[in-house]
């Protein structure tokens, strides 16, 4: 019988996982003893945290993340034709998403390996549930570019692209230029355009605010400095 891949989620930030996690993805995680991790470190400790049963160093870890190519991950799923389950574990939220994992999972749909999804918490989609603005029209831009004209044009295209269809835009940033975002959005954006703040969802330190642009710049601003954020635009 032929083994699967299993996509595991994992835990957004310092969150109880009981809170996060239902029971059925750690009995699971004790099917599997090869995991295709982001970061090794992280995933030993999720391991352990959620009681996995197998020794970690009997564990097989393959790092899949932004500089692993696909030549690098041709034999990651050896496991399976063995009848083993194979588990993929971002560094956190759900595999595939605004994560690199998506390279194995394509490879294991063309080899036409059983691929199981499984529930779990996703900050852009929290984001989205909290933030008051579109969830039936709406798109994921990851990052924006960097340079500070480049990104105000950016976020001017995905404004006017928002207002015009009415489309939610969801974007992060690396969490040490968050602060520099939220000042690009207010600096760029028209007044009356909604923007969200999601910060640190699922723990304690959680901040989930929506206003115009215009509230904004009457508020005091966050610290998103080394936080997990992520930022929504709409009307």
């Amino acid at each position: 019988m032929q083994g699967k891949l299993i996509l595991f989620p994992v835990a957004i930030g310092g969150e109880q996982l009981e809170q996060v996690l239902p029971p059925k993805n750690r009995e699971l995680l004790d099917d599997c003893t090869t995991f295709i991790v982001e970061e090794l470190r992280s995933a030993r400790r999720f391991l352990k945290q959620a009681g996995y049963s197998h020794a970690i160093d009997d564990t097989e870890f393959l790092v899949l993340n932004e500089h692993t190519s696909e030549r690098d991950i041709v034999g990651y799923l050896d496991a399976t034709a063995r009848g083993g389950n194979v588990g993929l574990l971002s560094e956190a939220g759900l595999p595939c998403v605004a994560d690199p994992g998506m390279m194995i999972t394509r490879m294991a749909q063309e080899r036409g390996i059983e691929v199981v999804p499984l529930v779990g918490p996703s900050s852009l989609m929290l984001a989205l549930m909290g933030s008051g603005l579109n969830g039936q029209r709406f798109a994921f831009k990851g990052y924006l570019p960097v340079e500070r004209g480049q990104r105000c044009k950016a976020l001017r295209d995905i404004e006017a692209r928002a207002l015009r269809e009415n489309e939610t835009q969801i974007f992060i940033e690396a969490p040490y230029r968050n602060n520099q975002m939220l000042e690009s959005l207010l600096a760029c954006c028209k007044e009356t355009t909604r923007v969200c703040v999601a910060c640190d969802l699922t723990m304690p330190t959680q901040y989930l605010r929506t206003m115009t642009v215009q509230e904004w710049k009457c508020t005091e601003l966050p610290q998103l400095h080394k936080r997990n954020t992520v930022f929504l635009l709409g009307r």
